[in-house]
């Protein structure tokens, strides 16, 4: 084992046993941040090629998967030790998700204008699409029958079915959509062009506003417990409770830096990148909005885009949001909160048949 690399082993695992951490991907910097969020401080930082952007878990709950977009990797990363397992060459991986029965990976190229759906067990390649202009966010349906993906050149989501490999349909939404969820039998999806986000009914495609919240309106994230969803707006600068029944903003805080990327930690804390500061910052909800300011800021690498937290304590694994009211909704949602550790939605009875995609001429 290379010296460095031993070394900042030994200092992730001189943390104690049970404490938690954080991974932040610096997609100006090449690395990937490992922080402390007990004493609230970076403690190394993992090389990587290029451009990392965004992460998913593994449907075990054992790895996490980043997406080195200009790189053209995909990086497996063991969250506990913080150890690379192994790295695979995949094209440009900017955004990608697993489908919730764990048989599929799809990963959207931004750059490349294609969407790829790959073998989650051996990544081999199954089939490509050529959606449309700068493909970017994908969602799952809970059944897995289905995803989508926002068209951020377009204006547009689509629409793709599993079963027969074919993109069923476009719908505009507005300019530069960027994140999309599955919630409650509708899409989410935040209109980064403009100042709101909308929703679309999967089956007659209607598309209605259903909040604003400020210049870059970017993506929306469900909360482990179901209570609440939260969504950013990186050009405005804030972060939004929203009820998630009726879609109405509860409260915003004005957060310096450019809210993009969430996670949650079990105390239901909401950690986020700050995009144009090198920073992430988390926030305790709980914290009456009287107060001062009642989140804290680290400092990492440059534009941090993705971040997961990793809880290391007893009885608690990486994918205990899965098994919490909010795993319903999200861009991997399950049928119905998991029961146990590494588990899997029911997979359809009959395998989904590999036929090749209609491609769109290349543009």
């Amino acid at each position: 084992m290379p010296r460095f690399v031993a070394l900042a082993l030994a200092l992730l695992l001189a943390l104690p046993a049970r404490a938690d951490v954080v991974y932040v991907l610096n997609s100006g910097e090449a690395s990937i941040s490992v922080v402390d969020p007990a004493g609230r401080q970076e403690i190394r930082r993992i090389p990587v090629l290029r451009e990392p952007h965004h992460l998913v878990l593994t449907p075990d709950g054992s790895q996490v998967v980043i997406g080195d977009s200009a790189g053209n990797e995909l990086i497996f990363l063991d969250p506990t030790t913080g150890e690379v397992r192994r790295r695979e060459r995949i094209s440009n991986p900017y955004h990608l998700e697993y489908s919730p029965d764990g048989r599929h990976l799809v990963v959207a190229s931004l750059r490349r204008d294609q969407v790829d759906i790959y073998d989650a067990q051996t990544l081999a390649l199954q089939t490509r699409f050529r959606p449309g202009d700068m493909p970017s966010h994908i969602a799952f349906s809970p059944d897995s029958r289905r995803f989508y993906v926002t068209l951020q050149g377009d204006k547009a989501i689509a629409a793709f079915d599993m079963e027969s490999r074919t993109q069923l349909w476009t719908v505009e939404v507005g300019p530069e959509p960027a994140g999309i969820i599955w919630h409650r039998g509708r899409l989410v999806v935040g209109i980064m062009g403009s100042d709101h986000f909308v929703t679309v009914d999967p089956e007659t495609r209607e598309v209605r506003r259903a909040f604003t919240l400020g210049r870059g309106a970017h993506t929306i994230f469900p909360a482990p417990d179901g209570r609440s969803l939260y969504a950013t707006s990186r050009v405005d600068s804030r972060l939004a409770e929203v009820d998630p029944e009726t879609l109405a903003i509860r409260r915003t805080w004005n957060i310096p830096g450019g809210p993009d990327c969430l996670t949650f930690d079990p105390e239901g804390r909401v950690w986020m990148t700050l995009r144009w500061v090198g920073r992430i910052a988390v926030l305790d909800p709980k914290e009456p909005m009287g107060s001062t300011q009642p989140w804290q800021v680290i400092r990492v690498g440059r534009s941090p885009h993705g971040i997961f937290f990793k809880p290391r304590r007893e009885g608690l694994a990486g994918d205990f949001a899965f098994r919490m009211a909010g795993a319903t909704s999200g861009t991997r949602p399950m049928p119905a909160p998991l029961t146990a550790p590494g588990a899997t939605a029911q997979a359809p009875a009959t395998p989904l048949p590999v036929t090749p995609a209609a491609l769109r001429p290349a543009r």
